[in-house]
């Protein structure tokens, strides 16, 4: 029997908060770590103490064992939580914390090495009976040896990270003439993200589902499942929309699933909470995929729908107790859904954003939870994961539980940087998703081309409102026009205003029609929309229009306006009184960083060709790989940076001198 009673929790955001806020409850002592970046972070201000690990970059912090082991020491706290991510699965760290004496609240280092390994977890699952999916997980690497057994399996195969997860160093390999290319890729993603670059091949199933159990064991030889989960709504094998129970499984093939996942746990001598997950093809026969021997992101959904608290039995199994249920004893009872809020931008290639959050605000009621680790005035860096929250709701059957997220997802006021709320709100309003057919492919072959994935321009709405607050904000932060209204003399002209968004320009007029009763005509493309102001302040605009009262969320940052739309949060520029200056877009050879980051390679040097649409220069942020790429064909005339650099975004990386530049022949006269 373990004796803890003090936690420490290995880990930041929203899951960190999650974990403390359970220990707490329970009556135990909490420490938080985090990292220069992360020290006005709610889960800091929330733990009894925490301690500072290190600078922002995870390499020397979040995932220091040495750092997190003095944290424990210095803290007194016996017991870790490693939450997900990070060293949540590091036999390393399990390992290190057991000799230490601290208890790890998790499996033992036998469990997290074997199921860690993709190829070695298959071989264990092959020998268990558990299910399959056939492939190649031999110990050869060599590229030629992987062509090989790829053409034995026969295409389309998946190449995947043995050691991987969240959807890096996988990649879908259509025919043999993509594979090497492919493998190459995966390989870099897998020992860049992993510290390994072992690959298994698998037989890809084409549309399944991805349905994942949830299992718990003791260490007195109980083991159970609570339910499924589905989380087949993925983008790039990263879930999206999670569900539970899933709409695809009956009865009795969720006791044929939960049999063989609790299989899988014990014939790994499984200790506390896992998740064996499953595809399944449309006849209902399933395989296995892999074992997370953590607590998993989507974990709120069967908290929802069995009336337990996952983190609750986790520290309870950690401390030797036994299960608190048995296998009869669990039930499941309506439905849960959950997304996942990243700041990310959808419109341009899902591109992470970072910024300061200037406003957020969201919905509470029946059936709504948000689990979040963000708060007013944080600053998003580029060094973790974008994901801000969880958003989750819970009804008596799918669909109340879909139509409460949809009005939870509305309600979300997120200013200051990009989000994919509106990309997750549209998920859910489609029909193919509401019927409850929606598998992997679901978003590659019906949501291709819903409009959130597009750029697309501001409604001449959004461009007069737009106007209307630069406008407003001017005025009220000017005595003379507060102290005498918006009175003027005789009929004057209307404010101009020249804003920009993006890369779009707008003008819009502002006519103040009634100064007494605060009416105006704003004026947008072709369309005018007569307003009067109801309220104003600094993050609010109540108007009425046509009788009917409304309300805009904005925020003003330093360079401009940050207003509220269906998609998320879009940012305006008033470029009224700037001087006029050259364009600086696509085609100009002026490559920079799309945003915050460390560079990963350079690709090119100085006098090189290039052409239009090549990589030069690879980025990392957000924990994934972006390339930077020539906008225009010609000659390489500066490279500013260098591999292992840390840059900003907007930083000027790579000119180019264009063909476009060179002298042209004289017309002849």
């Amino acid at each position: 029997m373990a004796d803890f009673t003090k936690v420490l929790v290995a880990n930041r955001g929203e899951i960190a908060l999650r974990v403390l806020k359970t220990a707490k409850a329970m009556g135990f002592e909490t420490v938080a770590v985090y990292s220069e970046a992360d020290k006005d972070a709610p889960h800091v201000a929330f733990a009894d103490e925490a301690v500072c690990i290190g600078p922002a970059q995870v390499n020397q912090s979040y995932l220091v064992i040495e750092k997190i082991i003095e944290a424990c020491k210095k803290t007194g706290a016996q017991a870790v939580h490693p939450g997900y991510g990070f060293l949540s699965e590091n036999t390393d760290f399990c390992a290190a914390c057991q000799a230490e004496g601290i208890t790890f609240i998790g499996p033992d280092p036998k469990a997290i090495e074997l199921m860690g390994n993709k190829r070695l977890a298959k071989i264990e699952m092959i020998n268990a009976g558990v299910p399959c999916i056939p492939g190649y997980e031999g110990a050869d690497q060599l590229d030629n040896a992987l062509f090989e057994e790829a053409s034995k399996i026969g295409y389309p195969i998946m190449v995947k990270a043995a050691a991987g997860g969240g959807g890096r160093g996988m990649r879908l390999v259509h025919e043999s003439s993509e594979f090497l290319e492919q493998l190459k890729t995966a390989k870099s993603e897998a020992l860049n993200a992993f510290g390994s670059d072992e690959i298994i091949l698998e037989k890809a199933v084409i549309s399944p589902r991805h349905i994942e159990i949830q299992v718990f064991a003791d260490r007195h030889g109980n083991c159970i499942y609570l339910g499924e989960r589905d989380c087949s709504v993925q983008r790039r094998h990263q879930k999206v929309v999670e569900e539970a129970p899933s709409p695809f499984v009956s009865e009795e093939l969720r006791q044929k699933m939960g049999e063989a996942a609790v299989n899988a746990a014990k014939a790994c001598d499984y200790v506390g909470a896992g998740t064996v997950e499953f595809l399944t093809d449309a006849k209902g026969n399933f395989y296995f995929l892999e074992m997370n021997t953590r607590l998993q992101v989507e974990h709120p959904v069967t908290e929802l729908i069995t009336g337990v608290d996952l983190v609750a039995w986790q520290l309870i199994i950690a401390a030797g107790g036994l299960l608190p249920k048995t296998q009869e004893e669990v039930t499941i009872k309506g439905h849960a859904m959950e997304v996942r809020l990243y700041a990310e931008d959808p419109a341009l290639g899902f591109m992470p954003q970072t910024g300061e959050i200037l406003r957020w605000q969201f919905a509470q009621g029946d059936g709504l939870r948000m689990d979040a680790g963000i708060q007013q005035g944080q600053l998003v860096t580029p060094f973790y994961d974008p994901m801000l929250a969880k958003v989750i709701a819970y009804g008596e059957n799918r669909d109340q539980a879909r139509r409460r997220l949809m009005a939870s997802l509305k309600k979300i006021e997120l200013l200051g940087v990009r989000s994919n709320r509106g990309f997750l709100y549209n998920i859910l309003q489609h029909d193919v998703f509401a019927q409850g057919e929606a598998t992997t492919a679901f978003i590659e072959q019906s949501f291709a081309q819903d409009k959130t994935l597009t750029p697309h321009p501001l409604t001449n709405k959004q461009q007069a409102l737009a106007g209307w607050l630069f406008y407003l904000n001017s005025a009220f932060t000017n005595p003379d026009v507060l102290e005498r209204g918006f009175w003027r003399n005789s009929n004057p002209a209307p404010t101009w205003f020249d804003l920009l968004c993006v890369s779009d320009a707008h003008s819009v007029a502002v006519h103040v029609t009634d100064s007494r009763n605060k009416s105006f005509l704003l004026q947008a493309g072709d369309e005018s929309f007569c307003v009067s102001l109801e309220e104003f302040d600094s993050q609010t605009l109540r108007f009425n229009e046509d009788g009917v009262s409304k309300t805009q969320i904005f925020a003003f940052g330093q360079d401009g306006l940050f207003l509220n739309t269906h998609e998320g949060c879009v940012f305006i520029e008033d470029m009224t009184h700037a001087p006029a200056v050259s364009a600086d877009g696509a085609g100009n050879g002026q490559i920079k960083a799309s945003m915050d980051g460390g560079i990963i390679d350079v690709l090119i040097n100085e006098g090189d060709t290039v052409s239009k649409g090549q990589s030069l220069v690879v980025l990392e942020a957000m924990k994934m790989e972006h390339s930077m790429k020539a906008d225009t064909s010609g000659i390489v005339k500066s490279v500013h940076i260098q591999k292992g650099d840390q840059v900003k975004g907007r930083q000027l990386l790579v000119e180019i001198e264009s063909d476009a530049n060179e002298m042209e022949e004289p017309e002849a006269v």
